[in-house]
């Protein structure tokens, strides 16, 4: 307790200077809900004897997250309120509900000569990332957000691919625009060692999730870019192009896909992999506490996702496949030639779930799979795939992933986002603004007063 309290008053005390060096993370749909499932999985099965790093800073808040148009915000409208402090409709982007452009507080930061640096483990012209330096009426206006991005000026950008490339079928000259505008495209952990330049755009290889996300984390692909990664990079461009001041917005957009999927145990890892990325930032404050500041929250809740008291979150280690992975190697199976047995299916969830193994299959649960499985993947019988915001799923992964849910005893009311408050974390300058009821609104204004002292 002793240990806390002193760092809740050095926190505070180190307010009365201007913050030079300013760290802002969205986990996208990271909820309460997630975040202690996380913390929870990280003190009884990782065995940690520190909790995650988010709970670690000294001042905890919470904030409302409503649009200007709903009870339940999208990702646009919630981007946009937290960037620049202004609630605008559903799907609108840097612009109020009468259309009109507003300011992010990474562009009034540029202009007083911060560096900028925007990473994701989505694409780079998503809602969340594109509300720090984009002005359109409608999220999908992706060939515009991607302009916008070439002519922002911005140090760093970080993210999955672009897809402003074509637009109506047709090739577009955004990438042109990146060159135009001095701003270096390097792809994937290789590319990061051939960044020459003061601008940079850093993208996954092509051909490997080029388009929409980096992969989940527990899927383990090769060769692509990870969120911890991106951050180590955004922040070494930061401290290379612009050491004196700098603003980073990094964002942990897979946790957001993998809550609209109803995959607890994706979700779980995906909010470790966002707490590892949030390491980067807590060690450079723990480097300059006078003159850092950082602030943690979410976009809004996806899911509603609860710990309920079934199920035994040691199972989530078995997992070495999403409910997505799974999902398309199901569609694979139905679409392949090749003849698969149940004894196939069973060794594959055994080997990638821990189901018969380590998570007990009672009679009736293998009865009902193994009668889905021969329904759908022996006689070819259709069904009906489960369509969410991001993804289709094979019934199939769907009726898997239910059980593998109670496995690990993790709970969801909706597919889509909730109109749930959400966490609030900050350590540094200023960080006491933050403690307490927020509105998201507030949280880029609180961050402005800190660096402008008005």
């Amino acid at each position: 307790m002793f240990a806390a309290g002193a760092a809740v008053v050095a926190a505070l005390s180190a307010s009365a200077q201007n913050p030079k060096y300013i760290f802002y993370y969205i986990g996208d749909g990271m909820g309460m809900g997630p975040v202690v499932a996380a913390e929870t999985y990280n003190r009884t099965v990782l065995n940690s004897d520190k909790p995650l790093t988010m709970m670690q800073m000294p001042v905890v808040g919470w904030s409302m997250t409503y649009s200007a148009s709903s009870k339940v915000t999208d990702s646009a409208a919630a981007g946009t309120a937290l960037s620049t402090g202004f609630k605008t409709k559903n799907s609108m982007l840097g612009m109020d509900p009468d259309t009109v452009a507003v300011t992010s507080i990474a562009k009034k930061l540029q202009a007083m000569g911060y560096g900028i640096g925007i990473g994701t483990s989505v694409a780079p012209d998503d809602a969340t990332p594109g509300a720090f330096y984009a002005h359109v009426p409608n999220r999908g206006m992706f060939y515009e957000i991607g302009s916008q991005m070439a002519e922002s000026g911005y140090n760093f950008f970080a993210g999955a691919g672009l897809r402003g490339l074509k637009k109506d079928g047709k090739d577009t000259d955004l990438l042109q625009k990146f060159a135009d505008n001095k701003v270096q495209i390097v792809r994937g952990p290789e590319g990061i060692k051939e960044i020459n330049s003061d601008k940079v755009l850093l993208l996954n290889p092509k051909g490997q999730y080029d388009w929409n996300d980096f992969s989940h984390t527990v899927d383990s692909v090769k060769g692509v870019l990870d969120l911890p990664l991106v951050a180590e990079t955004c922040l070494k461009h930061l401290e290379k192009t612009s050491p004196d001041k700098f603003f980073m917005m990094i964002e942990g957009g897979h946790i957001d896909h993998a809550l609209h999927a109803n995959d607890g145990g994706t979700a779980v890892v995906e909010v470790l992999n966002f707490d590892k990325a949030l390491a980067v930032a807590f060690d450079f404050y723990q480097k300059h506490p006078d003159e850092t500041l950082i602030v943690v929250t979410a976009d809004h809740d996806t899911g509603g996702m609860a710990i309920v008291s079934k199920g035994d979150m040691k199972n989530i280690s078995y997992m070495k496949v999403s409910k997505g992975a799974f999902s398309e190697y199901c569609k694979a199976m139905r679409n392949s030639r090749m003849v698969y047995t149940w004894q196939d299916m069973k060794d594959y969830l055994s080997e990638n779930l821990g189901f018969f193994t380590h998570i007990k299959i009672s009679d009736k649960q293998e009865g009902e799979l193994k009668k889905m499985f021969d329904d759908i993947f022996e006689n070819r019988n259709s069904s009906a795939d489960e369509k969410t915001l991001y993804a289709s799923f094979d019934a199939f992964a769907v009726k898997v992933f239910g059980i593998y849910n109670d496995a690990v005893g993790l709970n969801f009311i909706t597919g889509s986002h909730t109109g749930n408050p959400v966490p609030v974390f900050a350590v540094g300058v200023g960080a006491e603004k933050f403690k307490g009821f927020n509105n998201n609104i507030g949280i880029p204004k609180a961050i402005f007063e800190t660096v402008t002292g008005k």
